[in-house]
This record gives structure tokens, sequence and C-alpha cells, in this order.
């Protein structure tokens, strides 16, 4: 589990701010709230994965948006950039008819906060511009993993129901396999070219959508340059003639240096997922990106030098006494940004949509701060090894039990909510009803109190356009962010089950839950590195070395995504 993991503000392209306080600056400045931002082969499988020839026939074809060209292009794996609000008279049309029918749609999703009433501006006018009567049924999402099990279960299920990938544990990834419906016959290969906005999603992001066989999930495209990122105070680096450390050597000695207790200041907060991108330890998000082919044998992430290394440099930082008394305590990583913001470390990490959250934040309240991510280095100060992440992990699926008339209503309404940056489409989806939703300050769109209560958290989930970041009241953070994921991108390898949406055996899926509570022990002087290694030796006589056959057989039968 990534440090924001847990956090619902990572769940969204137009809802990720770290913080309330940050919210609270959204409404002040207007800005987007956008970054993007996650079965087998045939039929009846509940297991496995679907790749190579199998997955191609299923895939749709990729058809580049051309609709709005974007300031800085993506590349290596990043997300595009925009950095200006794009004013109403140049918006452009990328939905020129109505694809709704007028039918209605029951949508079940998580939802942070109170739900905003079902007759409100917004929902109105999104139903009236898709031609599908969409019913929220926004529930929980801190306990959203309950609700949706209950649902699954059911004989009764909404048409229409998000899933986020953290999500897909238990008897829900089988309950996706027979509940949901099969996209296939409406957007395989060319069939996709009837919704543009969906043809613009990458592949890699619908190879994410393939369960049990069949395409059934709409996916929430996302950049897959890791998104933890180890952010830093420029402001306070200058002003004490800080230089960025260039190894974790280098990390250290400065660390030691900047901490100064009795000012309460200390160098960092917990840096764990830092270590484990320095010493190009494999990917942690997601169960399947935990292995690797190694020359001829699968590699597990824990099995693997790089992360003792990680884990023994973190220790070292801890006992050092340069990471905050509140991190030493396990307090919770959220308010990691509040020690961060308040001066009292200089270093933490946590997704990178944190650089503008912050940013935005304190610009009204102090002028000087600024924030930046450094470059990952190697463990040698050298070229880094970086893993990428899943390029999409929340998937909106469609009922079974839906009618063909339902299924293509759902397919136009996750068209509408593709839109890119740029459009009138866009600005619906993103902002609401001019006006009502926001207003326009200096060229900016300024969400009003209403906006910010109802446009959230809905829409989202319903489709997304290819990854893009776009903060046009900072556009250098903007460059900043985008610049960053394509120097990382650059050292970011995919492992032998990138973009693969893996359902593993039920008798091994809880295997390695009990290995994030010992990474934190370790790093806190609580366990030593010999109990990692004897943790590892258990997995694997518990079933991990059943687990790396499975896995194994499963490379050899079908491939990777690549």
């Amino acid at each position: 589990m990534t440090p924001n993991a847990a956090s619902p503000s990572a769940l969204s392209r137009r809802s990720f701010l770290a913080s309330t306080a940050a919210a609270t600056a959204a409404v002040a400045v207007g800005t987007p709230l956008l970054a993007a931002c996650g079965g087998g082969g045939q039929e009846g499988r509940k297991e496995g994965a679907t790749s190579g020839k199998e997955a191609a026939k299923i895939l749709p074809a990729y058809v580049a948006s051309s609709v709005v060209t974007p300031d800085i292009p993506a590349k290596n794996g990043s997300a595009a950039g925009f950095t200006r609000a794009i004013p109403a008279a140049e918006l452009k049309t990328s939905v020129p008819k109505t694809l709704g029918s007028g039918g209605r749609l029951t949508v079940m999703s998580p939802f942070w906060g109170t739900p905003p009433k079902d007759d409100n501006p917004y929902y109105t006018a999104m139903n009236k511009a898709v031609g599908v009567d969409v019913a929220w049924q926004n529930q929980d999402g801190v306990t959203y993993d309950q609700k949706l099990g209950a649902v699954l279960a059911s004989s009764d299920i909404p048409d229409v129901v998000v899933v986020p990938g953290w999500n897909l544990m238990g008897r829900i990834p089988s309950a996706v396999n027979a509940k949901f419906a099969d996209l296939g016959p409406y957007l395989s290969g060319d069939k996709v070219k009837e919704y543009p906005n969906l043809a613009a999603v990458p592949t890699e992001a619908w190879q994410r959508g393939i369960f049990g066989g069949q395409l059934r999930g709409i996916p929430m495209p996302a950049p897959y340059v890791t998104d933890i990122a180890p952010l830093y105070r420029k402001d306070l680096f200058a002003k004490k003639g800080y230089t960025v450390p260039g190894s974790p050597e280098e990390f250290l000695a400065w660390a030691k240096e900047a901490t100064d207790a009795k000012s309460k200041l200390w160098a960092c907060d917990d840096m764990k997922w830092t270590a484990f991108n320095i010493f190009g330890v494999l990917s942690g998000g997601d169960k399947a990106l935990w292995w690797n082919l190694e020359g001829d044998k699968l590699v597990n992430r824990v099995e693997t030098e790089q992360f003792l290394e990680a884990l023994e440099w973190t220790r070292k930082l801890y006992a050092a006494g340069v990471v905050h008394p509140d991190a030493v305590q396990g307090k919770a990583g959220g308010d990691a940004g509040n020690r961060f913001t308040a001066g009292e470390v200089l270093v933490y990490n946590q997704n990178i949509s944190d650089w503008w959250g912050k940013t935005a934040e304190q610009r009204t309240q102090n002028t000087d701060f600024r924030m930046e991510a450094f470059d990952y280095f190697g463990p040698d100060g050298g070229d880094p090894t970086l893993w990428a992440v899943q390029p999409a992990n929340i998937f909106t699926f469609v009922s079974k039990k839906a009618s063909e008339q339902q299924v293509k209503d759902f397919l136009a309404l996750c068209n509408f909510c593709a839109a890119p940056y740029g459009t009138k489409e866009f600005m619906l989806t993103a902002y609401g009803v001019e006006g009502t939703d926001y207003t326009l300050s200096k060229g900016l769109p300024v969400k009003t109190q209403q906006g910010v209560n109802e446009v959230n958290g809905a829409y989202d989930y319903t489709g997304n356009p290819a990854p893009y970041i776009a903060y046009p009241d900072l556009p250098e953070v903007t460059k900043g962010m985008v610049e960053w994921q394509q120097r990382m991108g650059a050292f970011t390898k995919k492992s032998s089950f990138f973009g693969l949406t893996v359902t593993e055996p039920a008798r091994w899926s809880n295997l390695a839950d009990d290995f994030e509570q010992l990474e934190d022990d370790v790093v806190r002087g609580r366990k030593k590195i010999s109990d990692v290694q004897q943790a590892v030796s258990d997995w694997r006589s518990r079933g991990g070395d059943g687990l790396r056959d499975w896995y194994r057989k499963l490379l050899d039968d079908n491939g990777s995504a690549d």
C-alpha cells in the first residue's frame, strides 16, 4: 500500500487534494482538481490474467485525440501537461451529438463527505448533456469495500458499479466476472471508434480492464511512472544553503546536519517509499507487480537484496534521529504534509499531487513557500532503477442484467466524461454550471461553495481521458510535475505483469499481508533485518513458492502484456 492509498484525496482526477485545507485553497483560487491521478482466457475462468494474442482480440483500437493539443506532450509514461486555462470561446467540442437515449442508470460509487441531493443543478445539467438519467447511489468511501462485497453477493445490484483496484480482494474479483457485462461487443477493435473519447484511452489502461477473459471494466487511466515523489522545501533549502543530496550517503549526512530537534526541525518524515525507489525495489502497489522474471527465475520483491537494503537505509535514518518523532510513533502519513508545511520537516514522500495541493494551500498564507520534488538517484548515486506502477487502478462496470440500450447509455456516459481538457464537455464535467457551481476570475474558473459540495466524486469515475495534469493557476507546478515524471520515466522499467489485472488464487491471496507492518517495525528499530529474512522463509513455505509456480505458469501460458 502506498502512503496515499487510504486517502480519498488520491482517488479522482478532479478531487485528489491532500487535505481539507488544500480543498479550501482550491475554492479560493478556483484551480482544476485534476491529475491522472490503480481473469483468465475463458469465460468461466476465475483466476489468472489475459494477455498476448488473446488480449489483442479483445482490446479496443487506439486512436489518439487531436481535439486539443497539450502544452507539454506526454513522454516516457508521463501525463500530458496543460499550463493555461482555456477561454470559453476557445473550448472545443468532442461530443458533437447527444449519444444517450434518455434512459435511466443507477450508479453505485464511493463518496467521501456528504453526498449532494439527487436533483442538484450539476447532476441535472450533466444528465441532460449526456442524454442519460443517472441516479447516484453514493456510498461512504471509508467502508466502501464492505458495502461492495455485500451488494455483489446479492442478486440485486445497481446498473453500474465503481470498483477501486484496492477493493479487488476476497470474493470480489470472482463476483466481477460473474456479475458484470462483457463490453467487447461494443468496444473491441474498431467498434470503439463510435466513442472517440474512449478510443483515445491508452491501450495499456484498457488491458487492465480485462477481467475473466473479457473486457468488462472502463478504466481510469494513470501515468505508469511512480506516483510517490520525495518532496522538499525549496525555500528553506535555499535559505540554509543546502543542495539536494545525490546519493543515500549524502542524504544521511545532510539529514544529520539539517536536524535540530531543540528547534523542532527534522530533516525528513518517514522515507520508506522513497527508499524503495532509490534502491530499485519492485513496485509494491499491486500484488502482480511484486513479481519479475530475472533470468530464468521469477522473483518476488521481498526476496531481493534491494528490499533489505532499502529497509536498512531507512532504519539508519530513524536511528540517527533525523525523522520527525510523530513519524517514529507511526502517526498518520497524511499528517506528514502538515508537518512539512509547518516547517518541521524539510523532506517527505507522498503522491506527487501534493506538489500542487500544498503549494495552492500555502500561497495565501506564506508567499515565500516553495516546494519541489527531487529526482531519484540510485544506491551509488548514479541513475536509479524505477519500476512502473499500474496504468489504471479504478474501474467501472455495467451489470450483466443491463439491456443493450442501457449498455449503450453507459458507454455514452463514459465517452462524455472522458472528454479531454480544453473541451466544453470537460468544463461541464469538471466544474459544473457556470454561475452556480463556478464563476470566472481573471480567466480562471473559481468554484463556488455549492460547486465544491456538488461537483465532486461522481462523474469522475465514469470515464477519464488519457493521463494529464492541468493547474493553470500554478503553471510552473504543472510544468515541474510533468517534467519530473518525464525524467523519472526515462529510468522506469515494466515488470513481468505490468498492465495485467491478475486474480490470485484465494488460498494464497493473503500470504503477504503482514509484510507492511514488518517493514514499519524494522525501520523503527522494533524488529531486525533477520526478522524479515525469516518472514520471507516462512512466506515461501506457507505458499510463496506455490504462488511463484502459479505466476510462472501464467507467464509461460499467456506472456506479458507488452
